[in-house]
């Protein structure tokens, strides 16, 4: 990792692991690549130029021994914890994180992060003082997305700030027209599910009670936005696939497969 040498405030990636998935049981460590789902999102993490390092957040042994087995660097965090965000802010009060800035929270099973998306995240933090958080989404422009409530959308203001966050479409066509998905500047945004906090802001957010909105559309960050507080969102191309189901990761080792055989 090369380190970003400026008067820039400190940052650092946590990826918050457990081992229990919903969906996709102990998926953290499925290796059918020859690597562990948590050792390539954080091999992917470490491209980053910006961060002064990587950690993974988990309170499971498992997930510990094998974070370790491959040189990172592990935060244990106390067992129960609700929420990845919640696990970010436990992470950071850790002697090796408590003077850190910049707090950038990538899901585990975001195998394919691009480093340069997460250097664009704090990129957006360093570039205006007020901006207390900050998340990436992607255009969409296929309709079957617009309609998938797993697709989560959200809408912008001019300046680029998150309006709201939706798994409903958003906006609304009130007549639908397939110039929509080719509007420039992009109407329909995917949102992706990586976020930097400043310290404070950080903190604030697991002290606050969650949502009415939060808790109707099960999206964590319409907490803070029911609070008043803006995101900034930065836009990249295209969207990077988490890792959910079975055949989202079924889809992960084929693609693994085709760079090791170009």
């Amino acid at each position: 990792m090369t380190h970003h040498t400026s008067e820039s405030l400190s940052s650092y990636v946590v990826i918050p692991a457990r081992l229990h998935s919903t969906r996709l049981a102990t998926k953290m460590l499925l290796r059918e690549t020859g690597k562990s789902l948590v050792q390539h999102t954080y091999e992917a993490a470490s491209a980053a130029q910006w961060p002064l390092g990587v950690c993974v957040a988990t309170e499971d042994l498992e997930i510990a021994r094998e974070v370790r087995r491959f040189g990172g660097r592990v935060v244990m965090t106390r067992p129960g914890i609700a929420s990845g965000t919640d696990r970010v802010a436990a992470a950071a009060l850790d002697p090796c994180l408590e003077h850190i800035d910049i707090l950038v929270n990538v899901q585990g099973d975001e195998p394919e992060i691009d480093g340069a998306a997460i250097d664009q995240l704090i990129a957006l933090m360093q570039s205006d003082p007020t901006t207390q958080m900050a998340t990436l989404a992607a255009p969409i422009r296929r309709r079957e997305l617009i309609d998938d409530p797993a697709c989560v959308k959200v809408v912008l203001d001019d300046a680029g700030r998150a309006l709201y966050f939706s798994r409903s479409a958003i906006p609304h066509a009130r007549q639908w027209d397939e110039s929509l998905l080719t509007a420039d500047p992009p109407l329909y945004y995917q949102h992706m599910g990586i976020y930097a906090y400043r310290r404070e802001l950080l903190f604030q957010f697991t002290r606050m009670p969650r949502s009415p909105l939060e808790q109707v559309e099960c999206l964590e960050q319409l907490r803070v936005v029911q609070a008043g507080v803006r995101i900034a969102v930065g836009v990249v191309p295209t969207a990077m696939p988490g890792i959910d189901t079975p055949a989202d990761y079924a889809a992960f080792v084929a693609r693994q497969q085709r760079r090791k055989s170009a």
